[in-house]
């Protein structure tokens, strides 16, 4: 492959989704997968098709829609996994099968409970399966990071005959060091014989926080693609971040001789549509996507900004689609301007009915807020839908009095029926989602409410996202308003439409690499 190329397979559909609490459903998942092939991700691993009906209908979905990136999809070195993986990406421009079985001691003799002969047969009779339904073939030795460099370098040989385009090598369990990580990567490829026929991966997980510092010693040792997912979502404390891996490799050319096909400017819509959907906030001084990251509070600092940016910044916000100025629109703003905004941030709808919907929204937001921010308009593109909303608001009214228990009045239409109801609370969001729960009677359990400020000042939106959860079932929901009683009541019913369209859903996943 050209040395001037890193790729990158995006795999927050996958394992980003194997965080607790951060299970997607179909609309949501396809939502991201579009952002990410605008983002240009060279490859998206769009879920583990075995592990649930859910999964499987994402990755069929998405590979019907999706053609700029190949598209990835996970499964054990077992027959009914591959064969499940292979139907589930039939309509694929680019289809990739990725299998795996584990190589390290513990996880043969404890886990697997097969001796290595075994593993080498069952990994070289998973990738000639796999052939048969692609060439694009790729194979993961789980737990290689702890695996025995001699025995890895067999399996790893065996898997290359047997026509895996792609040998990736994860930590799996974020055990390494930079240095060691790096000194693997160096001598697998020098001790695999046939080494030069296959492209070589990473997937480190973050448990030490040194995901991205492993990813990257491997880049410099000879791995040509990285697994990473938006915000460094995934397993336990996660995955490499992505727009970590990008911006350290684009911004110190000094040193990495290879770049990515990334389009930086849309890593921060790209971040935030991910936090939005599955709730997880960014924490302010995350690197690169985080509220503080371009942030100059220092008088020092300022006073060096002001003079040259360079003094105090490696790299410029609008490179990640951060504006660098934020109050352009208001009410009295016209299509024209309106337009050419979207375009500076990258967020142009793809034909005209979008865009007339966005700009309707955007004039009742600006009939509400007297200035209208970047972000406010990042929000508005990436409003998150359900197919079919059997549930819709339809009035509000609450009271609140000092020394006495806030009263909300709601109404809402139910398939088009029209019903209402009245309670108290220990507070204007209790009391609002105690009168709907009286006119649903869904039974589910609150089990997140999260709140954050989109744009600041008094009017600004505030977005809250829900947790509810019944059984097994996890479904998540979004709003976002400049009143958040409102944006809250919005979160919930969005949740409970999921929860109406497939309330036996059962959020229990399989685990991958």
């Amino acid at each position: 492959m050209n040395d001037k190329n890193l790729i990158i397979f995006d795999t927050t559909l996958r394992d980003g989704e194997q965080s607790p609490g951060a299970s997607m459903d179909v609309d949501e998942k396809m939502k991201i997968a579009i952002a990410l092939e605008e983002l240009n991700v060279d490859i998206i691993e769009a879920g583990f098709p075995i592990a649930s009906s859910g999964d499987f209908k994402s990755v069929q979905e998405i590979s019907k829609v999706v053609t700029g990136s190949s598209i990835c999809a996970l499964a054990r070195a077992l027959d009914k996994d591959i064969s499940t993986a292979a139907e589930s990406l039939k309509d694929a421009k680019f289809p990739r099968i990725h299998t795996f079985i584990a190589t390290s001691p513990i996880h043969m003799e404890k886990k697997l409970k097969m001796t290595p002969e075994q593993v080498l047969s069952t990994a070289v009779k998973a990738i000639e399966l796999a052939k048969t339904f692609t060439d694009d073939v790729e194979f993961s030795p789980e737990d290689a990071g702890r695996s025995e460099l001699k025995f890895l370098c067999e399996v790893i040989e065996a898997a290359i005959n047997a026509g895996a385009r792609t040998i990736n090598i994860p930590d799996t369990v974020g055990y390494n060091l930079p240095h060691q990580f790096g000194e693997l990567i160096k001598n697998i490829i020098t001790n695999v014989s046939n080494s030069e026929k296959a492209i070589f991966s990473v997937h480190c997980h973050n448990d030490l926080g040194l995901a991205v510092g492993n990813s990257l010693s491997a880049v410099l040792n000879g791995a040509r693609q990285v697994e990473c997912t938006i915000n460094g979502l995934g397993e336990r404390a996660g995955n490499a971040a992505l727009e970590e891996i990008v911006m350290t490799v684009r911004t110190r050319q000094d040193v990495f001789k290879c770049d990515t096909n990334i389009n930086s400017k849309n890593i921060l819509k790209c971040s935030r549509l991910v936090s939005s959907i599955t709730g997880f906030p960014v924490q302010p001084n995350k690197a690169i996507v985080g509220k503080n990251a371009f942030a100059h509070e220092s008088g020092i600092h300022q006073d060096g900004i002001i003079k040259s940016r360079e003094t105090y910044e490696i790299m410029r916000a609008e490179d990640i689609g951060l504006a660098s100025n934020s109050l352009v629109l208001g009410k009295h703003s016209g299509r024209n301007a309106f337009k050419q905004k979207l375009i500076d941030l990258n967020i142009m709808p793809k034909d005209n009915e979008a865009f007339d919907d966005l700009f309707y929204k955007f004039k009742n937001l600006a009939d509400k807020k007297h200035e209208i921010f970047d972000e406010d308009l990042i929000n508005l593109s990436s409003n998150i839908k359900v197919s079919a909303n059997l549930i819709n608001f339809n009035y509000m009214n609450i009271v609140t009095e000092t020394n006495k228990k806030p009263h909300a009045h709601i109404k809402l239409e139910i398939n088009g029926v029209l019903e209402e109801a009245k309670s108290t609370g220990d507070g204007a969001v209790d009391a609002a989602y105690n009168a709907i729960e009286s006119i649903v009677k869904s039974d589910c359990k609150l089990t997140l409410y999260s709140v954050n400020n989109i744009t600041s000042g008094t009017d600004a939106q505030g977005e809250v996202t829900v947790r509810i959860t019944k059984n097994n079932s996890v479904f998540n929901g979004h709003g976002a308003d400049t009143d958040i009683v409102k944006a809250s009541i919005l979160a919930l019913v969005n949740a409970l439409n999921k929860f109406k369209e497939n309330p036996e859903a059962d959020s229990s996943k399989k685990r991958g690499i």
